[in-house]
């Protein structure tokens, strides 16, 4: 079974086939498809909602099986007006580029002892046809609490340029040196596995 995975992001689709493939999916991405893809104003407050407008999205304008994804980036040192939330990557109403985004984070970090502890919270929304819609924001599908630090490793990864910043809690090492643990996906891979599981589960037992 073929299910499309909304984003025009490379890099995420790259992790989420591994996902996929632990309940015997194939996924696609949008440019597969090969048609114009559908204009969608991201207006919601949280990633669930956001994740739930894309997925809807992009099943009115493809008509297949479809999910979403968003995030929001949360630390547990700062205020809540001072959250990046749902806009990682824009501030002061700027798109950042990887590098920009680098060098802000670096900053953030800096202004308050060199770390900041955080994690990202994770939401999907499955659209298997018009009768049958799936959302979750369960903690299971977040990354574990890590280091947001000011200096960033030598290594980059197009589309995930945090992950140069970020340290394991509870070694203080940088993700990309360790050999057990992926920076990207820190241990998801299993929620949104079991997610997709359940949905389809649901869906057949109908």
């Amino acid at each position: 079974m073929k299910i499309l995975y909304g984003t025009t992001n490379h890099g995420k689709l790259l992790i989420m086939e591994k996902a996929m493939a632990k309940v015997g999916l194939e996924m696609i991405g949008p440019t597969d498809l090969g048609l114009p893809l559908p204009a969608i104003t991201e207006a919601g407050k949280t990633p669930l909602e956001n994740s739930e407008i894309k997925a809807k999205a992009y099943y009115a304008a493809f008509h297949m099986p479809v999910f979403s994804c968003d995030s929001g980036l949360y630390f547990e040192e700062l205020p809540d007006d001072e959250q990046p939330g749902l806009f990682v990557r824009r501030v002061n109403g700027k798109e950042l580029t990887d590098d920009e985004m680098i060098e802000y984070y670096a900053s953030l970090a800096a202004r308050h002892g060199g770390k900041l502890t955080g994690r990202y919270w994770n939401a999907v929304c499955f659209v298997y046809d018009e009768s049958h819609v799936f959302s979750s924001m369960d903690r299971a599908l977040s990354t574990e609490p890590f280091l947001l630090v000011s200096e960033p490793h030598d290594k980059r990864v197009e589309g995930f340029p945090l992950d140069s910043l970020s340290k394991d809690l509870e070694t203080g090492m940088y993700y990309y040196d360790l050999k057990t643990k992926d920076v990207s996906t820190s241990c998801i891979e299993d929620g949104y596995a079991r997610f997709f599981a359940q949905c389809l589960q649901q869906v057949s037992s109908e």
